[in-house]
């Protein structure tokens, strides 16, 4: 191999010895991580009888690129909206068990007598159970449908959220090299901000983004996008002094949310396999087995630690989330395992130098146990439940289950405005204040010096002061005014006199907050005393109150953001569909009979051979169709097209070509405004003088006009009547119809 790059030798080994192993795992039917485990140990140095790895520095390189790409495609998975919709509950579980596997590391690692960071990052790893390995079994075991393994993976998903959040932490208290209260509230406010802002920013900047480009990509152009904001937000994370992996996930967490997330997904799906792969091979390449054997006690406490430890906390965490004894035993057994994220907190710890050489080989070999034990754990919760229910009397086990009742699963809130109004309240403080945090320092850092350059210092200063709280003025006013007008706020106005002071108040609060933003905006700019800024921030808090263009601007900015959040769900429906369905590929088979692929969105569904005369168009002869199970040989012109029909063409290769292309061309254009069809469902009242006064359904035009449909006409509060097509519409008539929201908008102008 004279004159090759190490690299290359290195990433031929890895990728040979890896696709021989993995092969045999499939085939005995176990994790390819483990298998991808054990090709790293095997080209590793410290197996003496096998060809070795020459440059480990570059593997290293390739292996921190496998862990963002796996975190990015872990966030093209996540989604905030289906975290609010899990409820209290998972959340419960999740917390019980984290904390409980973090405190019994913690105790390991101290009996052991090992340093506090062995402890911190041993903590991290036993507190994450394996998505992808628990995944897997209940996939071989047929356990994906069943009630409790929806529950596992509710609880799997904030694990993986929180992993990033432990590693965020991890990192910072390693570089500051302790881990008082102190530092760790001020790395979490520091997550908060930076998380806020990246999401905020991202979910309104980069779908408007990929609208606008959306006719000029197609899935090669959308790859190498995907990428280069992965890697750019990965950037932005590690300037910011977090992990190039956080960045990732983020930014995977922000494409999740936009119409593009499924074809993203899947267009990353070959680079992550081979990068991951590359990872988990790094990771077999440091299990050293004297290590191993020199450890094989910690090793041993540490699998039954995981074992015990997620069997008895995880189920009493699932039965505090509102489970039954049998439930929550079989989503605790389920977990029993550690996999991807302690490999990578592990990871973390040697990158950084904080960790002993020796931790890293130990948990990776309990890994490799306690995934092997997955599937026995899994089978084995029922069994040791009905031994438990035999032996137990039957009053122990009505109490035990009678835990679950005080789960917050149930809560009924109504008539409850207080805390919901606060919630959103405190929710939209935090976003503005982060926005308008972001846009001062951005003014302060940067945009002060440029002015400055440019026009003496005494006009800058002021002028730099009036942009900065103009460039923040829309988010003032939303902190300050947003919710005042809320149902909420106005049950609560109008329900009792006792309600309106502290109504009062939390404006008054949001007020005073937005007024010390731009009270330190002037004093750090602006040589005034601090009652003459104090005059100037509250003249300016007013005026951006009061202010219509800014209120118009406020809304504007908000909505784009809504609409931006729902996108993905708009799209979804607009299309008739809640997923993406998988276009069909072209099959080109370069021999004298080709076979093409009728598209989803061609023009031709629905036509006869007749009508297409694609032997005089094009010269070729279609032999046969193939439409699922049936197999049309020698069809007729009288025989009709369909979408997603394989069709067996004879002809020349120029005359094929010319079909193929005719036919990807001949398509329904893509709709580039898919977010403006949404279906609205609305009530009209007909008054004197409506133009549908005395028509009837036939000559009203709602169809043919305004393509709109009536659902029916309303009678009471509850019940709707059909209307027959020559009723004729009277006044006060309540009409339901439905139609796409810019027809229901033309509709209501001209009633």
């Amino acid at each position: 191999m004279h004159g090759i790059p190490s690299l290359i030798q290195d990433l031929a080994l890895i990728l040979v010895t890896a696709g021989i192993v993995t092969l045999v795992f499939k085939k005995l039917k176990q994790p390819l991580v483990l298998g991808y485990i054990m090709a790293g140990f095997i080209v590793s140095p410290n197996l003496k009888f096998t060809m070795s790895v020459v440059d480990n520095a570059n593997i290293r390189v390739w292996a921190d690129i496998g862990v963002m790409f796996l975190l990015f495609a872990l966030g093209l998975d996540f989604s905030f909206k289906k975290i609010l919709k899990m409820g209290i509950a998972p959340i419960i579980a999740a917390l019980t068990i984290i904390f409980s596997m973090m405190m019994i590391g913690i105790t390991i690692s101290s009996a052991f007598g090992w340093s506090t960071m062995n402890g911190l990052f041993l903590a991290g790893m036993l507190a994450m159970s394996s998505t992808t390995i628990i995944y897997k079994a209940f996939d071989d075991l047929g356990l994906r449908q069943q009630q409790f393994s929806s529950l596992v993976m509710s609880v799997l998903i904030l694990e993986d959220v929180l992993a990033i959040v432990m590693m965020v932490v991890l990192t910072t208290i390693a570089k500051g090299g302790s881990g008082d209260g102190e530092q760790m509230m001020a790395s979490l406010l520091n997550i908060v901000f930076f998380l806020v802002l990246w999401f905020v920013v991202g979910l309104f900047f980069i779908p408007i983004f990929l609208r606008k480009v959306r006719s000029l990509i197609n899935d090669e152009v959308l790859l190498i996008v995907a990428l280069a904001l992965c890697c750019g937000m990965a950037v932005c994370a590690s300037l910011a002094g977090f992990s190039s992996a956080f960045g990732s996930f983020v930014m995977g967490s922000i494409l999740a949310e936009t119409i593009e997330a499924k074809k993203i997904e899947k267009l990353i799906e070959p680079v992550k396999n081979l990068f991951g792969a590359i990872f988990f091979v790094s990771v077999g390449m440091l299990v050293d087995i004297q290590v191993v054997i020199s450890q094989w006690f910690p090793i041993v406490v540490i699998t039954l630690a995981i074992i015990l430890g997620q069997s008895i906390f995880g189920t009493f965490g699932f039965m505090l989330s509102g489970q039954t004894l049998k439930t929550a035993m079989r989503c605790s057994f389920s977990m029993a395992q550690i996999g991807e994220f302690a490999f990578i907190i592990a990871s973390l710890g040697l990158a950084l130098g904080v960790v002993a050489d020796f931790l890293y080989p130990v948990v990776v070999t309990v890994s490799v146990i306690t995934t092997f034990l997955t599937p026995y754990m899994i089978r084995g919760a029922l069994p040791i439940y009905n031994s438990i229910e035999r032996h137990l009397p039957k009053v122990w086990i009505s109490r035990i289950n009678k835990i679950s009742d005080i789960a917050p699963t149930n809560i009924d809130r109504s008539g409850n405005n207080w805390k919901p109004l606060l919630t959103q309240m405190a929710v939209n403080t935090l976003i503005y204040s982060v926005l308008t945090i972001a846009v001062t320092s951005i003014m302060l850092t940067f945009g002060e010096d440029f002015i400055t350059s440019i026009i003496p210092e005494n006009i800058a200063q002021p002028l730099c002061a009036v942009l900065t709280i103009l460039f923040a003025a829309p988010f003032l006013r939303a902190m300050v005014m947003k919710k005042n007008k809320s149902e909420e706020f106005k049950a609560l106005w109008t329900g009792s006199r006792h309600n309106r002071a502290p109504l009062v108040f939390t404006i008054i609060a949001r007020g005073v907050l937005a007024i010390i933003y731009i009270f330190y905006i002037c004093n750090h700019l602006l040589d005034y005393s601090n009652s003459v800024i104090i005059c100037i921030a509250i003249a300016a808090i007013s005026a951006i109150i009061y202010s219509r263009s800014m209120k118009n601007s406020s809304i504007r900015l908000e909505r784009l953001f809504i609409q931006n959040l729902r996108s993905k769900e708009i799209a979804a429906r607009a299309s008739g569909k809640r997923r993406p369905l998988f276009e069909g590929r072209l099959l080109d088979r370069d021999i004298h009979i080709a076979e093409v692929e009728v598209p989803q969105d061609t023009l031709w569904a629905g036509k006869t051979l007749a009508e297409l005369n694609l032997a005089k168009r094009y010269g070729v002869h279609i032999s046969s169709i193939h439409r699922g199970r049936q197999h049309i040989h020698i069809p007729s012109g009288s025989d009709m097209l369909f979408p997603g029909d394989k069709l067996r063409a004879i002809g020349t290769d120029e005359q094929l070509t010319m079909l193929n292309t005719i036919l990807q061309q001949e398509q329904v254009p893509d709709n580039m405004e898919i977010e403006k069809h949404d279906m609205q469902l609305r009530s009209f009242a007909i008054r004197e003088g409506s133009i549908l006064m005395g028509k009837s359904l036939i000559t009203s035009g709602l169809r043919d006009k305004y393509n709109c449909m009536l659902v029916g006409l309303e009678e009471g509060e509850d019940a709707l009547s059909t209307v027959s097509p020559t009723y004729k519409f009277e006044a006060g008539d309540i009409l339901w119809i439905v139609g796409e929201d810019v027809n229901i908008k033309r509709l209501a102008e001209e009633i």
